[in-house]
């Protein structure tokens, strides 16, 4: 890629990042040419359909995701590792509004250009639930899948305004209810 198409594609992204941060998965492709001061042939030539928008957008934090579990893997018990990497999860979820559906869709769709970079995050999730599973600390009654759901709708109750000023609260309910043998955990052992 030149040197001016490079810088032209950063500043698409940078704006995108902004324009959906302030309105969501469903901005406006529109809404981002004119903020980007660029024509919509130019923002569809660079990105030619909305989910690869979103996949530029969103690769490289889902790839920090995927790498983050493996550096909380080498370094952290296995419920810590879990419940940090869970952390990081909800802080991505909730950094853009409505990316739930999108990377929920595109884990179920092998054609999605999000689809890789969300099954490594299912897959990331999953090893750090299994290995804490192995360990005793983690329940033994659920997978990956239940704890994406649980991610998501974790991150996305935080975005609401009535739930905003308990997110905390809300985050240590339910990281209680996936970890079990911890203190000040009234959840039990699943046998």
């Amino acid at each position: 890629m030149r040197a001016d198409a490079r810088k032209n594609y950063s500043h698409l992204l940078e704006v995108a990042r902004n324009v959906i941060t302030e309105h969501g998965a469903d901005a406006s492709m529109r809404d981002i040419a004119r903020q980007a001061n660029v024509g919509l042939a130019t923002l569809f030539r660079h990105f030619p359909t909305r989910e690869a928008l979103f996949e530029a957008l969103l690769r490289t934090n889902l790839d920090a995701l995927t790498q983050k579990a493996s550096e909380f893997e080498s370094s952290n018990p296995p419920d810590e590792a879990l419940v940090s990497w869970f952390r990081e999860g909800v802080a991505f979820v909730h950094s853009y509004s409505g990316v739930v559906a999108l990377m929920a869709n595109a884990h179920a769709d092998p054609e999605s250009a999000l689809h890789a970079s969300c099954s490594a995050v299912h897959s990331a999730g999953a090893r750090l639930l299994l290995r804490a599973q192995a360990e005793g600390t983690a329940r033994a009654d659920m997978d990956g899948v239940d704890l994406f759901a649980l991610m998501s709708a974790l991150g996305w109750l935080v975005d609401q305004p009535s739930f905003a000023p308990r997110a905390d609260h809300l985050f240590h309910v339910i990281t209680s209810a996936i970890l079990t043998n911890r203190p000040g955990n009234d959840v039990r052992k699943a046998t």
